[in-house]
């Protein structure tokens, strides 16, 4: 990994570059910022309500050709500023993202919100450092990020490369989400949730009063395989809690930047029960995790992208937490 000090230099050259529009330059001069051979322009967004703008990242790996650009992004334009959801996983796609922001509105960005802990949705949080938002998530986030900073970095510059890499860092939390919080961005409310453990031990879903749209982070993966890092049973709990839970629509964590709901919820309910059942059926044979993780959840191979990447990660935490029942 970088050491600490070459990290928080290129940062500063970063931060240096994008207060160039807070000095009354013109935005335009955003796009143009560069990192080695990467022109850093602005991320394509879709309007899918009235201020509600979604990036959506590619169902791949994170590498150095897609920049750590596999997850969906957004932001909320009020009357007095704007709040960004998640960032990407580079400063290159964080950049890109501020500079979307920068081409639909002149509006200060005042929040920066992370649906959870991993890197593909954080790692393009210093993209934003210069313009000093609230950087906001679930009360457990924190932690969470602390004890993972070192090994997020150093996997992130292995699979990126030093290009595509360079002024990525870990930005902690600066407000923790105990249950609820609200933010005001001027003619409109988002409300922060933070969730009982699920996906991840820091899930947080995110509600836009003026166009009901809900932001559910990685609750809920369509296309994409779903990957578990928390709890098998604590996810499909929530999964039944959020499908009371009405909205004119939702943005899930990978997939399409807008989906009916509960709709949107199907797949990956599917894939999580069938995930379940087959781990459970491997305990009471009396197969081992490394068994299990061989046949568990087959069946749904041909229904997801990146199934060989994740389903057995995912059937091991399975078993972790079911062999315990």
């Amino acid at each position: 990994m970088t050491d600490t000090g070459d990290r928080r230099c290129r940062l500063s050259r970063f931060e240096f570059l994008m207060g160039l529009a807070a000095t009354g330059l013109p935005v335009s001069w955003l796009p143009e910022v560069a990192w080695g051979a990467n022109q850093v322009g602005p991320a394509p967004v879709e309007e899918i309500a009235p201020g509600v703008f979604i990036h959506r990242g590619v169902h791949a790996l994170a590498s150095a050709g897609n920049g750590g650009d596999i997850c969906n992004a957004g932001f909320v334009v009020g009357t007095s500023g704007v709040a960004v959801i998640d960032t990407g996983g580079s400063l290159r796609t964080g950049a890109a993202i501020r500079a979307a922001i920068a081409a639909k509105t002149p509006l200060p960005v005042t929040h920066v919100i992370n649906t959870h802990m991993h890197p593909d949705h954080v790692l393009g949080n210093a993209a934003f450092a210069a313009d000093k938002p609230v950087f906001a998530g679930h009360h457990k986030l924190l932690r969470a990020l602390s004890e993972r900073s070192e090994g997020y970095l150093e996997a992130a510059k292995e699979q990126l490369g030093s290009d595509a890499f360079a002024g990525t860092d870990i930005v902690l939390p600066t407000l923790g989400v105990e249950s609820e919080s609200k933010i005001d961005l001027g003619g409109r409310t988002l409300t922060l949730t933070a969730r009982p453990t699920a996906h991840t031990n820091n899930d947080l879903t995110v509600r836009d009063s003026s166009t009901d749209t809900v932001f559910l982070g990685d609750l809920v993966f369509v296309e994409h395989l779903p990957t578990l890092d928390g709890s098998l049973r604590g996810w499909l709990k929530l999964l039944d809690v959020l499908e009371t839970e009405p909205a004119a629509r939702v943005v899930p964590g990978h997939g399409p930047v807008s989906m009916a709901w509960p709709a949107a919820a199907t797949d990956v309910k599917r894939y999580l029960n069938v995930l379940a059942a087959d781990v459970r059926k491997s305990i009471a044979a009396g197969s081992t995790m490394t068994s299990a993780m061989e046949t568990a959840a087959q069946g749904e191979k041909d229904k997801w992208q990146l199934f060989a990447e994740h389903n057995a990660r995912n059937v091991s935490g399975a078993f972790a937490e079911l062999e315990w029942e």
